[in-house]
């Protein structure tokens, strides 16, 4: 062996010692594509405990190990790491899945750099591989796509040297309307994230120091040239080796939607409230102060709006009692309303109008309010006195009146119980009306069957639908009701008839 081999020697194995104890995988080929040797640490990230285990050769190594890029793309022949140093290959940054032969799912995560060592001539002497265990940071970072991808609320990742975004959650997409491929790549100049903001001069600070972006409502511009109203918060974050910056967003949309239409709802109340036709006051619900009239109030209580608002009907008198106010009161603090409440209205003039008041609980502004409306039947009740007096008079004297109509007019009078109107004259048929005749005079049914012509069980039958209409449960009280209408035997023309029929 000459001096320039031993020389050679001893520095490989200095090389060898300085590298055994490395934390990264360091594996030595010579040009003939030999596997020289490996360190510790590169024996493990391939689960073998020698070298040759490794394969011995470059070709040994390319059946021993099954290699994949992560786009889950196979590493083919002469694309392994080991073949393109041998070929003189300088390359950095390699990131590939490993697993021994025979086993489908990747085992470790390499990321592999290469060195070539040349001798005096400055010809390739070594081939290096560098080699540093990556499973962890990127499981690390396949568990954060995976919480990504699936967290439900809108989110982007920018990347902070080239202000670029680089992922975007299907949140996102669903929200906004954008492809995946309309996001990715594009920078923060072309979405603008905080756009419209108020503090959006402090988020772009921040942003520019990969500092905490704080919560603002923006607007977002969406693909069809609309917009949506969000809320935008930013995180500084960390991918790999590089900073980045989290936005992750809240829709205000429907909020705002909600608001649109509740300002549009309350604005046609306030109209309807002003221009109703029957008074309406809106008071607050504890104390009853009085926060808004219609002008209909106004006119048929002469009070002013100055003279009624911030008071309660306590203080204008607005009931003809005391008694009646606590009870309406009382009424609405129970049971959150009611309908069709009779009570007796006090104008600011004294007059007394009879009113049926109803009154709801609302909520305005946010604010939990009264609100009460008031329909004056003043009149109505004077009309139905008066024609109460009317009845009694002319039922006082019904010599000249039909007894029909007396009927009718009576049933307005004093209506029965279950809310029917007894029966009249006119709702009993011309047949049963002509039986009734002969009912009358006290005929049984046999003799009026006889009388008519017809069969017995006809009469019978006629007689219990009399009963049924006139609300009678015997013969003799038939009589009465029919001599009390003056119906005393039949019509003379009628028994001519019957009889020649």
């Amino acid at each position: 062996m000459d001096a320039i081999s031993v020389g050679a020697a001893v520095e490989r194995r200095q090389l060898q010692q300085i590298i055994a104890g490395l934390d990264e995988g360091v594996i030595l080929i010579d040009p003939d594509q030999t596997i020289s040797w490996a360190n510790e640490a590169a024996l493990l990230m391939h689960g073998v405990s020698s070298v040759d285990d490794l394969g011995k050769t470059v070709d040994g190594y390319r059946d021993r190990f099954r290699l994949r890029y992560r786009n889950n793309h196979t590493v083919v022949d002469g694309a392994y790491p080991a073949d393109r140093v041998v070929a003189g290959e300088i390359f950095a940054d390699v990131i590939v899945e490993v697993s021994r032969a025979g086993v489908d799912e990747p085992e470790w995560v390499h990321r592999v750099r290469s060195l070539v060592l040349t001798d005096a001539e400055d010809a390739p002497d070594c081939l290096v591989l560098v080699i540093t265990d990556a499973t962890d940071e990127i499981q690390a970072v396949d568990r954060f796509e995976r919480a990504f991808n699936a967290n439900p609320a809108p989110a982007l990742i920018c990347r902070i040297s080239d202000l670029r975004y680089i992922r975007a959650n299907q949140g996102f997409l669903d929200m906004t309307g954008y492809s995946r491929e309309n996001i990715i790549g594009g920078s923060v100049y072309d979405l603008d994230v905080m756009e419209a903001a108020e503090k959006r001069d402090l988020g772009k600070q921040r942003l520019a120091d990969w500092a905490t972006v704080p919560q603002m409502e923006a607007c977002l511009q969406l693909p069809e040239g609309e917009s949506k109203l969000v809320i935008v918060a930013g995180q500084p974050i960390e991918i790999g080796d590089e900073k980045c910056m989290l936005f992750t967003f809240a829709d205000l949309e429907p909020r705002r939607k909600a608001e649109s239409a509740l300002r549009n709802s309350e604005e046609k109340f306030a109209k309807t409230f002003r221009l109703a036709p029957v008074p309406m006051k809106i008071t607050t619900l504890d104390g009853f102060r009085i926060l808004d009239v219609n002008d209909a109030f106004l006119k048929d209580t002469g009070w002013s709006v100055e003279e009624v608002i911030g008071r309660s009907p306590a203080e204008i008198e607005l009931w003809d009692t005391s008694e009646t106010r606590r009870k309406l009161e009382k009424e609405l603090v129970e049971t959150g309303g009611f309908r069709g409440y009779e009570a007796k209205l006090k104008s600011k003039d004294g007059a007394i109008h009879d009113c049926l008041v109803s009154a709801e609980t609302v909520v305005i502004g946010g604010e939990t309010c009264v609100l009460d409306v008031f329909q004056d039947i003043t009149r109505r009740k004077t009309s139905e006195t008066e024609l109460v007096n009317a009845i009694e008079a002319v039922m006082s004297d019904t010599k000249w009146f039909s007894r029909n109509v007396m009927d009718k007019l009576a049933n307005m009078r004093s209506p029965q119980p279950d809310g029917k109107t007894k029966a009249g004259l006119s709702d009993l048929t011309a047949k049963e009306r002509e039986v009734l005749s002969y009912v009358s005079l006290g005929l049984a049914d046999a003799e009026i069957a006889d009388r008519l012509c017809l069969a017995k069980s006809t009469i019978r039958n006629h007689v219990a639908r009399i009963y049924g209409k006139i609300d009678v449960h015997r013969r003799s009280e038939a009589i009465v009701w029919a001599r009390e209408r003056g119906i005393d035997g039949p019509d003379p023309e009628r028994q001519r008839g019957a009889k020649r029929r």
